[in-house]
């Protein structure tokens, strides 16, 4: 896609290039809600030894049955998209998990394809059926081919209960299971030593036979301060079946460990004892990391503390150096950027080394040269995101693709191959390969590998730029800008603001952000996705400039952002509407209660009551840092001063609600006080409650209904055509589709 120019000016505004009309041609036709629901998914990218080839599978939505289906496919590394041909063919059933043997001769998958239970089959990548090799009767839930080739280790049995099992690889198909562990609770994290002799593993100290058995009769109440067991690690020679626990300190719970290369080391992840506690009080709080010798048992504590998250343990490939990363201030919570943590493996009590301190973007440990000098990570860089490489002896970051788009640069643990997920505003998400890392830089050197959506190619699309402006403090703002399909300069648009989640998130040119912005775009929107203060990407300053008062200078950017669209002629400001979901949906309610100059607004699981909101949520120290490091129980007022419940007399803007019933994270009575208080202010309102448990819409076609729902509400309050949402509006669509009719949104 084409560089659109901005000026930067020295004291006036920073000015949007508009892009040229872009040619639609007569077989194009604009992007729709069920374009998005129908998109299939491509994923398990899976390297084959020798480099040559890599299996991957497709996940196809089939919306006769709301499920999806998914299959194997193959392409070769070397020619990329038109060598690629699937594998497996089931229209019901699932294949999933594609694994290459350590030979590379067959891969093993994961398919419910004979039961509901899911088995592992065993395949040619050149042809040929696919044999059944386990009939476990719960199933198998992980498995993975010992380094040396001589094994294969899967996991089976019921929930919390599961152990492993063993089979010879030179007896597939028709290998006999014997079964490794044998503990009263399950087993959790699992690994191989590198020489293939030893598994490691993570299990309960325990297992509440009362508790599953209530469970099994009926009994499903959620007992909210539950006691859960500590967590140990053990190992359990693959040869022999002999266990051995590696851990046994009552003061942490095991929570995950990495192993290096060599052997020689373990890296514990430990979780404080107090698991009620942390669950409720943030995430990834009390966890420290702990470094073992593998053949002696004596550990090491890395870390201690109380308020910090680190990052798991990561071991150079040399042997010679550990490294995590975490917050730049590690004595107490924020949520300032991450640098990484370095330290020799060997130098017990040493001090850990801050690498990258003057990079104002956050760090981590992606992945390692071979020579163990350079760590790589991916970060964003305002609306982009961009491979980074970090030097281990001068703690220097240097930026090495400079993509209009969101790439993610990864390598293959097991073969070294370097894959490149990429997204741009005209790219659905794909993936490219490269030589080495050194090429990753080099456009003309990637080959693509996958294109599950060709389909899209008959699609119009509304360009998609960078957009600049000053906020009413004078500090720059960034964000997206979309424009319409077909547009036209010196016409003005409806605008819609799309305001992204987190806080600490940002929109970045990526294929269909900002809420399905190019539906929007395709009906006649412009849409505005701003990077306000509390989003990434744009330094730690702008990140954290909302703490202690949350939603001020994240609204001013917002406004001015949309001052700047209208001054620059490209909107037209009697006619604009916003929307979001979690932090957005808190902007969206702070938003109806600090302005009339929306025409409608659509809140998703928003915030109405700081109050209220800390104790319902399944995180409390997160509120507490960004409201004001006050406890709430001795600082209502500055809770509710932050809270839009408090001026929610000032509501005038139409609102639909949306909300997830059983939400964790922003629970749903946040939604219902906002419904209740517009009602009773006789405010246009109407509140959509999906059922589930988590923080997103779950269900596909739910999702549909959110959406078709939001821009009627849109259409019917800022451009003044339709009806509202009429339940026609969804049945005709999902009509349209089985007819292989794509309905265009009226207007």
């Amino acid at each position: 896609m084409r560089s659109i120019p901005f000026a930067i000016a020295a004291t006036a505004a920073l000015l949007t290039a508009p892009p040229l009309t872009p040619t639609v041609t007569a077989q194009q036709r604009p992007f729709t809600f069920m374009d998005v629901q129908e998109m299939k998914r491509a994923g398990s990218w899976t390297p084959s030894p020798d480099g040559a080839w890599m299996l991957y599978t497709v996940t196809t939505p089939d919306w006769e049955a709301a499920e999806s289906q998914t299959d194997i496919h193959l392409v070769s590394l070397g020619d990329g998209v038109p060598s690629a041909r699937q594998l497996t063919y089931t229209d019901d059933k699932n294949e999933t998990s594609p694994t290459w043997a350590p030979d590379g001769s067959f891969f093993l998958f994961s398919s419910n394809r004979d039961g509901d239970r899911t088995q592992l089959y065993m395949m040619r990548h050149d042809g040929g059926e696919a044999r059944k090799i386990t009939d476990a009767d719960e199933g198998v839930s992980g498995f993975a081919f010992s380094p040396d080739g001589s094994w294969l280790v899967y996991r089976s049995g019921e929930s919390g209960q599961e152990q492993l099992y063993r089979l010879a690889l030179a007896d597939l198909p028709n290998a006999e299971p014997t079964q490794l562990t044998s503990g009263a609770a399950g087993v959790d994290q699992w690994d191989f030593s590198p020489d293939g002799s030893r598994i490691y593993f993570t299990r309960p100290d325990s297992f509440d036979e009362d508790e599953k058995r209530r469970r099994e009769e009926g009994f499903t109440v959620d007992i909210r301060n539950a006691v859960t067991p500590l967590s140990s690690l053990w190992s359990v020679g693959v040869a022999t079946a002999a266990e051995r626990r590696e851990t046994d300190d009552p003061a942490y719970s095991v929570n995950g460990f990495t192993l290096s290369d060599d052997g020689r080391w373990i890296g514990l992840t430990g979780g404080s004892p107090e698991r009620y506690e942390r669950n409720i009080t943030a995430q990834r709080l009390y966890a420290d990391l702990y470094l073992m010798d593998a053949a002696t048992g004596e550990i090491e504590r890395l870390t201690d503390n109380y308020e910090v998250g680190e990052s798991g343990l990561s071991f150079s490939p040399d042997g010679r150096w550990i490294a995590f990363s975490a917050p730049d201030e590690m004595d107490r919570y924020s949520m300032t950027e991450n640098r990484v943590y370095i330290r020799e493996v060997g130098d017990r009590g040493g001090a850990f080394r801050k690498l990258g301190a003057a990079f104002d973007q956050s760090s981590s440990v992606g992945f390692w040269s071979d020579d163990s000098r350079t760590i790589y990570f991916n970060a964003g860089v305002t609306v982009t995101t961009q491979l980074h490489a970090l030097d281990v002896a001068s703690g220097q970051v240097r930026q090495l693709t400079r993509e209009r788009a969101a790439l993610s640069v990864s390598k293959d643990d097991d073969t070294g191959t370097i894959l490149i997920g990429y997204s741009d505003p005209e790219t659905p998400p794909t993936v490219f390969t490269v030589a080495s890392v050194d090429d990753v830089p080099d456009r003309s050197a990637w080959t693509r590998l996958v294109d599950v959506n060709p389909q899209l190619a008959d699609v119009a699309f509304g360009e998609e730029v960078e957009v600049n402006w000053r906020s009413s403090d004078g500090n720059t703002v960034g964000g997206v800008l979309v424009y319409p399909v077909g547009y036209e300069e010196g016409r003005r648009y409806p605008l819609i603001v799309a305001i992204h989640g987190g806080p600490a998130s940002a929109d970045v040119l990526r294929f269909n952000g900002g809420y399905n912005a190019q539906v929007y775009a395709g009906a006649g929107y412009a849409v505005l996705k701003p990077n306000y203060r509390g989003s990434r990407n744009y330094g730690n300053a702008h990140r954290t400039d909302i703490v202690g008062d949350y939603f001020t200078m994240g609204y001013e950017d917002i406004m001015t952002g949309v001052d700047h669209l209208i001054a620059e002629g490209i909107v037209d400001g009697n006619r604009m509407g916003a929307l979001g979901w979690s932090a957005g949906g808190h902007w969206s309610n702070w938003i109806l209660t600090q302005t009339d100059r929306f025409k409608a607004i659509s809140s998703g699981a928003g915030t109405m009551n700081w109050i209220s909101m800390y104790a319902q949520s399944d995180v409390q120290r997160n509120r507490q840092f960004y409201v004001g490091d006050g406890f709430l129980y001795e600082d209502f007022d500055n809770y509710f001063n932050q809270s839009p419940l408090k001026y929610i007399s000032n509501a005038k803007t139409p609102t639909m609600i949306h909300v997830v019933e059983g939400d964790p994270r922003v629970p749903s009575p946040q939604s219902v006080e906002l419904h209740m208080a517009l009602k009773k202010l006789d405010v246009p309102t109407e509140l959509f409650m999906y059922p589930g448990r988590s923080h997103g819409i779950p269900d596909p076609r739910n999702r549909l209904v959110k959406a078709v729902s939001e821009m009627a509400w849109m259409d019917y309050y800022v451009r003044g055509i339709g009806e509202k949402f009429q339940w026609r509006q969804v049945l005709e669509t999902l009509e349209g589709a089985a007819r292989g009719v794509k309905l265009i949104p009226e207007g």
